[in-house]
Order: C-alpha cells, then structure tokens, then sequence
C-alpha cells in the first residue's frame, strides 16, 4: 500500500474516535403520527366489522363469517404496527428534506389503479400497478418485475377464491377464470 493510499483513506475516514456512539437524531411527536393513526384505523374497522350481521351471498363464502377476516387483518396490522413503534424508539430516523421521486411516482400510481380497479379490471389493476412499482423502486430487470406482479396477483386471486371463497368483482382477466 503506498503512502497516496493512506492519505485517500484518511481523507474518507470520519474524524471523531470510533468508540463514541454518533448522537441519534430527537424523537419528535410526528415519528408517532403515524402508528396512532394506524391503531386509530385498525379500531374503526374493527368496530365497523362487529356490527356487520350477514356476509353478502356472492362476495363472502357461506363458512366465512363476515367479521372474522377483517378482524383478523386488523390484528395483524397491529401488531405490525407495534413492531414500527419498536423500531422507532430503537433507531430514530434522521429528517429528510424532500421525498424521493419514487414516492412521488406510487402516490401518483394510486389513482391509476383506482381507474383500472373499477373501470377494467381489479387482477389488471394489480398487475399493473405492482410491475410499474417494482421499476419505479430500482428493478432493472424487467422479466422480475413482471414475475413477481404476475406471481403476487396469482397468490392473492387463488388464495381469496380457492382457501376464503371470496369471489373478485367482474372483469378482462376474472371473466377468463369465472366463466
């Protein structure tokens, strides 16, 4: 190693001893904005949920009660959530000034899917949507991005029909299915 290398690596070490812990960033009251909103959805479904009295015929199968799934979703999301309330209290983050545009390019994808959900097709919509956020994020690889959208729409269509019997509204690709 030559002594132009040494004095490269020095110039990209940080000053300051390694032993001392950099200072974490404060906790402000926005950081616990979101979770509270979180719980506070999880309980109105919740609510909302208990006071369903009967699943409707065509959406819901017959050994589903209605308010069980979304119960249960709630619950996950939870716990999820306590799971975000950790992580935040563990490793701060730091303040960004501006969000990237990949964050930018998903919100605006929302009301994309909301035309193609209910204008065309809700498995299109989800196809859709999922390859174009896999490309936005950084997949270069585009028969990735298209397995994975394809995959994912796949697991959620046969798991809601074939385990919950859940039948997805009419559309381009449920007509094939359905019949």
């Amino acid at each position: 190693m030559s002594a132009q290398d040494d004095t490269s690596r020095a110039a990209e070490t940080p000053p300051g001893d390694p032993a001392t812990p950099e200072p974490q960033p404060a906790r402000h009251w926005s950081d616990y904005a979101v979770p509270a909103v979180i719980f506070l959805f999880c309980g109105v479904v919740s609510y909302i949920s208990t006071t369903l009295d009967e699943a409707i015929p065509i959406i819901v199968g017959h050994s589903m009660q209605p308010r069980v799934f979304p119960i249960f979703l709630m619950a996950v999301i939870a716990v999820l959530n306590l799971g975000l309330i950790a992580q935040i209290t563990s490793h701060p983050m730091p303040r960004r000034g501006w969000e990237p545009r990949q964050t930018w390019a998903s919100a605006a994808m929302l009301p994309v899917f909301y035309v193609l959900a209910s204008q065309v097709d809700l498995m299109l919509a989800l196809i859709v949507t999922m390859f174009t956020l896999c490309i936005v994020w950084g997949e270069r690889r585009i028969w990735v991005a298209a397995l994975v959208s394809l995959g994912t729409t796949a697991f959620i269509f046969f798991s809601f029909d074939l385990i919950l019997e859940v039948r997805f509204p009419r559309g381009l690709l449920t007509d094939l299915y359905y019949g």
